[in-house]
């Protein structure tokens, strides 16, 4: 178990549900959630995502958000291509809008950047330093949609970016929420991708011309197939969703947090959309961020979570990957 981790899983998850009172009374105050969805047909919105063109050569990415991103997936990714560089700016629970509103508002700020990869967000994505930016807000989304102005905030992190550097290649990443959703995992990872990730998100915040085109990362729909494989039977040594999960060294579930297999699952899915290229064959024997070795599929089950992820990233209309 990764030693941060265990010690900040607790004070992350308080965060993932919607950190700081305060600033939801700030927020309830002022009126609250979201104005209607702008207006526009769905083939119009489908046709504002055309297909990009497979980079040439390795990426330099950079990473906003918090521990659904974490030190491990991207550091997996990194191994995945020779020359990939990545940097990042991340939080306990963080959601966009604390990231834009600066360090006193992000929570876990000094311990969750503590780590070579870290490089200031606006600097970064202000200065035009990268290919590629990948933006991830907080959840519960449904929260960080009423509270949190997510739309609002996608729309400025995408300015800045456009500003920075207008060929900046922009991405939201759509995570997922606990394994004790009420609702259902699946069932909130299926509902919530179009109501809330594409509508609520991309639509609101690419209203704007100025924001452009912000492609989707479906790192949840990705995890969700292969949860719903293993659970068929079909992949070799996997069987259940809280094997893609992490535990606290007492043994008790994170129920939100994944372990070095999800992080693998996740680090596929970026490298599929960022590359335009199918994972199949990718190595899966990898390391952490830290250097040891993470714990790794069988070379069975590698190959068949490695093809579900690429049917999932280029079935998908959002990403920018052309089928």
């Amino acid at each position: 178990m990764n030693r941060r981790l265990t010690m900040f899983s607790g004070i992350a998850a308080l965060g993932l549900a919607g950190v700081g009172a305060g600033l939801l009374i700030r927020r309830r105050r002022s009126g609250g959630g979201p104005p209607p969805l702008p207006q526009m047909a769905e083939a119009d919105f489908a046709a504002a995502f055309p297909p990009l063109s497979p980079p040439e050569g390795p990426l330099n990415v950079y990473h906003l958000g918090h521990s659904l991103v974490g030190r491990e997936m991207p550091a997996m990714l990194a191994q995945l291509v020779a020359g990939h560089r990545h940097a990042s700016q991340l939080g306990w629970g963080a959601s966009l809008r604390q990231h834009w509103l600066g360090r006193d508002e992000i929570p876990g700020y000094d311990t969750e950047n503590a780590h070579p990869a870290f490089a200031d967000a606006k600097q970064a994505i202000g200065g035009g330093d990268h290919d590629a930016v990948v933006l991830t807000e907080m959840v519960e989304l449904k929260d960080a949609i009423k509270w949190h102005s997510s739309s609002h905030y996608l729309a400025e992190w995408a300015r800045l970016a456009r500003q920075g550097r207008p060929d900046q290649r922009l991405y939201l990443y759509e995570t997922w929420h606990r394994l004790d959703d009420p609702a259902g995992w699946l069932e909130r990872i299926d509902s919530d991708a179009g109501a809330l990730w594409r509508d609520e998100l991309l639509r609101r915040a690419m209203s704007d011309p100025a924001v452009g085109t912000i492609y989707r990362i479906p790192g949840g729909p990705a995890l969700a197939a292969v949860v719903r494989a293993a659970e068929a039977g079909e992949i070799a040594g996997l069987e259940t969703r809280e094997a893609l999960f992490a535990r606290a060294e007492d043994g008790s579930q994170d129920m939100i947090h994944v372990n070095d297999l999800g992080s693998y699952v996740i680090a596929l899915t970026h490298y599929a959309v960022l590359y335009h290229r199918s994972p199949e064959g990718l190595p899966h024997r990898l390391q952490r961020a830290d250097g040891s070795p993470a714990e790794a599929f069988s070379d069975e089950a590698a190959r068949t979570i490695q093809r579900i992820v690429w049917e999932v990233v280029r079935h998908d209309p959002f990403t920018g990957v052309g089928a």
